[in-house]
């Protein structure tokens, strides 16, 4: 059956039930309201004319008003005839009445008297009788609507529960089975009455559920050699690969990660990598860093191909734009574990060559210094003006070379985890007075004139007092360096809740924005400067003040100088 032929019988039941409900209870208080407005009509009239010519009765004799009255009533009575054999009493009052008036007796009294009693006797025996009528009558009706309401409510239940039902089944199941395609189960099929509206649809929707399910076994052999495919790819890189999804389920790996991780494959794909991370320690540091970045990452040292080997590790977050979504969201990582142990080995042996050689080169700078040193003192012999100029070039030359050698043991000490620090309370000011006391004399070749900005209550330092010293001290040198001359510079020291700053600034040409990163790296210096240098100043000096726990800032604009500062917590 249609849905439209359904709703129409349901509908048209409901209305003949109602009608029906209508016409019955119309008819049954039809039938009641004429019973009952028969009652009022007649017998009541009857006893109302007949209780009027009762009480003028009594008085006919002495009051024509009495008279009157008791001739109305009678009148009306004449004109109010409708029970049986109450035409015949109410003649034989008109008679008994006539006589009464001839002759006022108590016998013809008494018999007129008796034909109002007899009259009201009848309306009364008749109203009692239609009384009963109409209680019969209003039975019935009780009788009649209840079982027609009864059979009505019984018919509106089961159209209650079953016409929504019907209407409604073939929809929840057509969605049921949307929800079934939705989540890739092809094999779901509908089966609804071919005659009704939705039959159409079901077998639009088989057709649909069919043509996806072929696609599906056509394009798993595909996707099959496509994964392969991949897998191969993965496994031919020579670097450790993990794939994880958005619930940080391993997705793939390549047998690089494998060895590394001294895991099966079968132990691992599909598997929640944070469960597998609590039996595997080098797992557990990846997942780690993969929720919580670390701020500057050190290279992974793994023991993997029978020798310690390096690897810097890199997190690829996966995204992409979902179906009839708009906006790209995260659906997975990447874990690359790239192998540095090449580079690493090459940069030890830089350093080891750089330590040497820097080591080595110190004893024939201080050899060259007190030579000339020996060759200054007048006692051996007299100088003449070039050779003085001679000695100085070569001895600001030495004196440069020794400052570079220095500068390249401090690195190396830093690149090799060798940096001992000896931190011990100094105050802020003793630092900023042993740098200026070490560029006094630089100060004075340039003329500048340095300023100190000190507050008069500041924390002290937990710090290595010479290491720090050095760093504000090369800070220093560079701004008397990079200042005009006869130009201001700026040092001092401020505190911010629980940090203390020590700055430098001078007001020279100041450093192009593009530079501020790179300017912290080992042997950049910034294009176009002319003053010498080894490149290895401020990086040294970030290492030293990042090994304390603390930060180097830079803010400088181009014409109006920098500002270098060095920040440390107060402990």
């Amino acid at each position: 059956m249609r849905i439209k032929t359904k709703l129409v019988a349901g509908i048209g039941l409901l209305f003949v039930m109602i009608v029906a409900m209508g016409i019955l209870s119309v008819g049954y208080i039809g039938r009641m309201s004429r019973d009952t407005q028969n009652i009022l009509a007649d017998n009541y009239n009857s006893l109302a004319h007949a209780r009027t010519m009762l009480f003028a009765l009594d008085s006919l004799p002495e009051s024509d008003a009495a008279r009157r009255v008791f001739e109305e009533g009678l009148a009306r009575q004449q004109d109010n005839i409708t029970e049986a054999h109450e035409g015949e009493i109410t003649g034989k009052l008109v008679t008994h009445y006539e006589n009464l008036k001839r002759e006022f007796t108590p016998e013809n009294l008494a018999l007129v008297r008796g034909d109002l009693n007899e009259i009201m006797t009848l309306n009364m025996d008749s109203i009692h009788r239609k009384s009963r009528v109409a209680q019969e009558t209003s039975i019935h009706a009780m009788w009649w609507i209840s079982l027609v309401g009864i059979f009505c409510m019984l018919a509106a239940l089961g159209l209650l529960l079953r016409f929504p039902r019907a209407i409604t089944r073939p929809i929840r199941e057509l969605t049921d089975g949307i929800l079934e395609i939705a989540n890739r189960n092809y094999d779901k099929r509908l089966h609804f009455d071919s005659a009704q509206e939705f039959g159409q649809v079901a077998a639009s929707f088989n057709n649909m559920a069919e043509k996806l399910a072929e696609y599906q076994q056509s394009t798993l052999a595909r996707i099959l050699s496509s994964k392969k495919y991949i897998e191969a790819i993965a496994n031919s890189i020579h670097e450790p690969i993990i794939g994880l999804d958005e619930k940080r389920n391993i997705l793939f790996a390549n047998d690089e990660a494998f060895t590394v991780l001294n895991l099966r494959r079968e132990d691992v794909i599909g598997k929640p990598a944070p469960e597998l991370a609590l039996k595997n320690d080098l797992l557990r540091r990846l997942v780690r860093e993969l929720i919580q970045p670390a701020a500057s990452r050190e290279p992974l040292k793994i023991y993997a191909d029978n020798k310690e080997s390096y690897f810097q590790v890199q997190y690829i977050p996966i995204r992409t734009v979902q179906t009839r979504e708009t906006q790209e969201r995260c659906i997975g990582d990447v874990i690359l574990l790239k192998n540095i142990t090449e580079f690493k080995e090459l940069d030890s042996a830089k350093t080891t060559f750089i330590s040497t050689v820097s080591h080595e080169l110190k004893t024939p700078i201080s050899a060259i210094l007190m030579s000339l040193k020996l060759l200054g003192d007048e006692r051996v012999g007299a100088l003449n003006e070039e050779q003085k100029a001679l000695s100085e070039s070569i001895r600001e030359n030495s004196d440069r070379l020794l400052n570079i050698t220095g500068e390249l043991l401090k690195m190396t000490q830093v690149e090799t985890g060798k940096l001992q620090l000896n931190p011990r309370v100094t105050k802020p000011v003793e630092l900023i007075n042993y740098a200026i006391a070490a560029t006094r004399v630089q100060a004075e070749k340039y003329g500048c004139q340095i300023e100190v900005e000190y507050p008069e209550k500041i924390s002290k330092l937990f710090v290595d007092s010479e290491k720090i010293a050095w760093v504000v001290t090369n800070l220093l040198s560079n701004a008397i360096h990079y200042s005009r001359e006869n130009s201001r510079i700026i040092v001092g020291a401020r505190q911010e809740g629980k940090e203390v700053e020590i700055f430098v600034q001078d007001f020279g040409k100041g450093i192009d924005p593009r530079y501020h990163k790179s300017i912290f790296d080992r042997y950049f210096r910034v294009p176009g400067t002319k003053v010498q240098g080894s490149g290895l100043g401020l990086a040294i000096s970030k290492d030293f003040v990042e090994a304390h726990g603390g930060r180097i800032t830079l803010d400088s604009e181009v014409g109006r100088g920098s500002r270098f500062g060095v920040v440390f917590p107060v402990r």
